[in-house]
């Protein structure tokens, strides 16, 4: 007799690098906010490693398969990265001529690699305050999940 082992559970296809993944999830703070979730809508579908997802969330979705449904605690480091004081500016209120400013708009600004958005956060003196660092910078979330389909690398090349 033959033992037959398999990397996936029951026949079905487990999360590895390169996979293609179809998935709801969400996104709270620790104390419970949900900040962002596909569970209204439609589910979100990547490729493991595509740069879709921080590496943290990445990790975590490693080796689950369809069907499951689980929640880990992400920290600061391997979700958005830390709140950084050199992201957070002052600038000359001349700068944004034109526009209405306020807390919490939201700026933009044409850099060589692109567009870099950025939160204005004071006015204060003819000057205006920008964070730059991501809006969850700092932040330990809650990712919840729940895996819809998972097709590995292999069967996507080939199709």
């Amino acid at each position: 007799m033959t033992d037959i082992i398999s990397r996936e559970p029951f026949g079905r296809a487990a999360v590895e690098t390169g996979s293609s993944v179809s998935m709801h999830f969400s996104i709270l703070l620790e104390d419970g906010r949900e900040v962002d979730s596909t569970r209204r809508g439609q589910p979100a579908t990547f490729v493991l490693g595509d740069g879709s997802l921080p590496e943290g969330f990445e990790s975590c979705l490693l080796g689950l398969v369809p069907g499951d449904d689980r929640q880990f605690d992400i920290a600061p480091d391997d979700a958005f990265g830390p709140h950084r004081a050199e992201n957070v500016q002052w600038m000359a209120e001349g700068r944004f001529d034109g526009m209405d400013l306020e807390p919490g708009l939201i700026v933009s600004f044409a850099q060589a690699e692109g567009e870099l958005p950025g939160v204005v956060t004071a006015i204060d003196n003819g000057k205006v305050c920008v964070d730059f660092n991501h809006p969850l910078a700092g932040k330990s979330l809650i990712f919840d999940v729940s895996i819809i389909s998972v097709t590995p690398p292999t069967d996507r090349s080939s199709a």
